[in-house]
């Protein structure tokens, strides 16, 4: 299986089984795959006791998507892992909430350049996570280890 999949179609992240069950939704894929627009609506099966947006759910609505742009411009000749994530939470996560996941492609050039050079190095990445009045939920940190095979 082709590992692009999810840019060749990319509604099929809309069916993969762990988004189904926590409620998460690709919105909008830009033309240059450098920018995912993910939502997730608050449901019953995707709530904590609280009746706000369950952590691990909205973990899981930012956890591959840096890697997937990384990927989608590198290619197969590189490897290219989630190394360290953290998720601060600033407030409780009610009705539906979005994050955007966006490397511009002059960074991306950038980063490829400097992994040709280097062989291998790790890359920040941050995003928030908004509700539907554009208030911080969450800010989500990622380093991501980039190498040449």
């Amino acid at each position: 299986m082709d590992k692009r999949i999810f840019f060749k179609y990319p509604k099929l992240l809309n069916f993969y089984p762990p988004y189904i069950g926590a409620g998460i939704r690709l919105k909008d894929l830009n033309e240059s795959k450098n920018r995912f627009h993910i939502e997730m609506k608050l449901k019953w099966y995707n709530r904590n006791v609280y009746g706000t947006h369950f952590g691990g759910s909205l973990y899981a609505m930012c956890d591959p998507f840096f890697v997937f742009i990384i990927y989608h411009y590198f290619g197969e000749d590189y490897i290219i892992w989630d190394k360290k994530a953290s998720i601060n939470f600033k407030r409780p996560g009610r009705g539906t909430v979005h994050a955007i996941f966006e490397i511009p492609l002059k960074k991306l050039e950038e980063i490829k350049h400097e992994v040709d050079q280097e062989e291998t190095r790790n890359f920040d990445f941050s995003s928030e996570v908004l509700d539907a009045n554009n208030e911080i939920v969450a800010l989500v940190s990622k380093t991501v280890y980039i190498r040449k095979k």
